[in-house]
């Protein structure tokens, strides 16, 4: 039984403490997923991907789902054996974002699969956001506790 559900701030503030995700979709009805660098802007994720690999082209202007989560980066929160993961779901658009928004990624990495790293950019408009949480919990009922948000900001 999901929880009350996370405002999108929640969603953000999450998204915001690790910069890689994986962007899922489907290419001629097979599923992939591919590992993309995002930032979060108002209304939006702007995700950076290798344009190299092409999963660009399958994804523009299909509903894609996004995740990103602390389950394998060592952090205070999973010290205190708290654990998260993020999935967005909408509509993702290439795009051309404007340079300000381009350096907030910071530096591209060199090289993708052993090729010049060549980006390209992708828009996710959120509309729906699901927030799963791992951990303790203060009560033993063993419901399911996870957070479901529909959502067209984040």
């Amino acid at each position: 039984m999901p929880t009350e559900a996370p405002d999108a701030t929640e969603a953000t503030a999450l998204l915001a403490r690790v910069p890689y995700g994986r962007l899922a979709a489907t290419l001629r009805a097979l599923p992939f997923v591919a590992p993309a660098r995002h930032v979060v802007l108002p209304g939006a994720l702007l995700l950076r991907m290798h344009a190299g690999l092409g999963y660009h082209r399958a994804c523009s202007g299909t509903v894609v789902a996004y995740g990103a989560d602390n389950l394998t980066r060592a952090s205070a929160e999973q010290a205190a054996g708290s654990f998260w993961s993020v999935q967005c779901i909408g509509t993702a658009t290439i795009v051309r974002p404007p340079g300000e928004e381009r350096a907030l990624f910071g530096p591209a990495p060199p090289s993708a699969d052993g090729e010049r790293f060549e980006p390209v950019y992708l828009r996710l408009v959120p509309e729906l956001t699901t927030v799963h949480r791992f951990g303790p919990t203060s009560d033993n009922s063993g419901e399911r506790h996870s957070q479901h948000v529909a959502s067209t900001i984040i």
